[in-house]
């Protein structure tokens, strides 16, 4: 964060089709019933860890870090595309500039559905200069990039069209995202029906919070943890601050989840959630210990299932 019977027989079927195609039915016949929508799976949080283990060793090559401009962001971008090409996906690469640097966003789209509308999930993948940048924003991101690969395996074929982001420069303020945004047509722009962020979800003093922009998408993402039995809180720390920001400027509905950076947890949230009052959710945040050790696994398995429920939810 910045600061998916021989002859006869075969010639009744041939009438059927030629009928039902024809826009008629078949007399008698009970009506088609409407298909299921499909459940969203769970997803493993050992697949989101070993993608947030491939970050951790991306920057560890890369001077430490992931940020902008620097070796250890293009590697990791190179690794969330190489993912996402083999399980089928149509990748893109926009490249931009900024601070005398060249940075990249990753756009993905699942084959398929009605690209009248859009429901697009989405992550910065930078990290700042100092770490890692493990749970800000590697959780994000390996949590949209898990869910993207969990449309792939299940063949997802969705009534809305499926597109994943991963933005760059957000750490030098939204760069990235606000470039993207830009860079669409107003007509384009109309066609996201909806836009969600998801920016620090395994933070290791973690809080439950849901953005609460977009009264719909934020009804879902509270369902699904009310479901669980977990109770949420309308998020504001990273309000306005984060990659939702310029599509909601440009008057995308957004939505989305955070577990907390460097606010304090309160004694009452502590309470609620477990935890440390006193405490901030991120004692790392931007900071060198933003590493794999930084994360909490029962948010992160909980905020990742939550992404994939509504993905299969808003989009079906």
């Amino acid at each position: 964060m910045k600061l998916s019977v021989p002859g006869r027989a075969t010639a009744t079927a041939v009438v059927a089709a030629v009928s039902l195609l024809a826009g008629g039915s078949i007399a008698g016949a009970a009506p088609a019933p409407e298909p299921a929508v499909a459940a969203a799976p769970d997803i493993p949080v050992a697949n989101v860890k070993a993608h947030l283990t491939q970050l951790q060793s991306i920057a560890t090559a890369n001077g430490g870090n992931r940020a902008h401009g620097r070796a250890g962001y293009k590697a990791s971008l190179d690794y969330v595309k190489a993912k996402l090409d083999a399980a089928g996906f149509t990748t893109a690469v926009q490249q931009f500039t900024s601070s005398g640097r060249v940075g990249y966003n990753l756009i993905a789209d699942w084959p398929g559905g009605d690209t009248g509308q859009i429901v697009m999930a989405g992550s910065h993948l930078d990290s700042v200069s100092s770490g890692a940048g493990i749970n800000d924003n590697g959780s994000g991101s390996a949590a949209v990039l898990e869910t993207a690969l969990a449309v792939a395996r299940a063949n997802l074929q969705p009534t809305k069209h499926l597109r994943f982001a991963w933005w760059g420069a957000e750490e030098l303020g939204l760069v990235g995202s606000r470039t993207y945004v830009n860079s669409l047509s107003a007509a384009n722009r109309a066609r996201i029906s909806g836009y969600l962020n998801f920016d620090m979800i395994g933070s290791p003093n973690p809080g439950y919070f849901v953005y609460d922009d977009d009264p719909a998408i934020e009804k879902s993402f509270k369902d699904y943890f009310t479901g669980l039995g977990v109770a949420t809180e309308i998020e504001t720390e990273g309000d306005g601050r984060s990659d939702h920001a310029p599509f909601k400027s440009a008057g995308v509905p957004v939505g989305g989840l955070f577990t907390g950076a460097s606010r304090v947890k309160s004694a009452a949230q502590a309470a609620k959630w477990g935890g440390t009052a006193g405490q901030a959710f991120d004692r790392c945040y931007h900071s060198s210990c933003d590493t794999t050790a930084n994360i909490n696994d029962t948010a992160l398995n909980r905020n990742s299932d939550a992404i994939a429920y509504v993905v299969w939810e808003l989009s079906a």
